[in-house]
């Protein structure tokens, strides 16, 4: 991403939805970092709206899945290239009709399906949030996660993971 686009403070929004078999709504990436892994779906906050709107619409947008919200849970905050605050917000959200079909946005994504936590972490395919994440459910619940590497792809300087207890 062009800094003069997005300024030097980027602000994004996820949304993790879970059905009632407790399997978690994911995208498999074809750009970026998260090229090939698995990932919440997600975006940036556009200027004509909140950012709980984006994570709705991300998900809709990537998967074709009407959700609702529920609650925020937790909240990534990085640095890239020690220049560019890069922040996104991660929503609980319940898909409106669970039996609604998957449909991946396919320009920019190989696919979306429903896939547990312990399949997730297990994959090798996974971003490392999604396998903090998954781990932290599977043993934990969803709790603060300290001292996280998402990789050298990224760049990130500074990386932290906030999640409720």
């Amino acid at each position: 991403m062009a800094t003069n686009k997005r300024g030097n403070v980027w602000l994004g929004a996820a949304g993790l939805v879970v059905n009632s078999n407790g399997e978690w709504l994911v995208v498999k990436k074809r750009y970026g970092g998260l090229h090939g892994k698995w990932s919440l779906p997600a975006g940036f906050v556009q200027g004509n709206e909140t950012i709980d709107q984006a994570a709705l619409r991300e998900v809709k947008e990537e998967t074709g899945i009407d959700c609702e919200m529920i609650e925020l849970i937790g909240f990534r905050s990085g640095v890239l290239q020690e220049k560019i605050s890069d922040n996104m917000a991660i929503f609980l959200l319940k898909a409106i009709k669970e039996e609604q079909p998957v449909v991946a946005q396919l320009s920019e994504l190989y696919s979306a399906d429903w896939l547990s936590p312990k399949e997730l972490a297990n994959s090798g395919e996974a971003s490392v949030m999604l396998v903090e994440m998954a781990y932290y459910s599977l043993e934990k619940g969803l709790t603060p996660i300290n001292h996280v590497d998402p990789g050298k792809g990224f760049g990130y300087s500074e990386y932290k993971l906030f999640f409720r207890k």
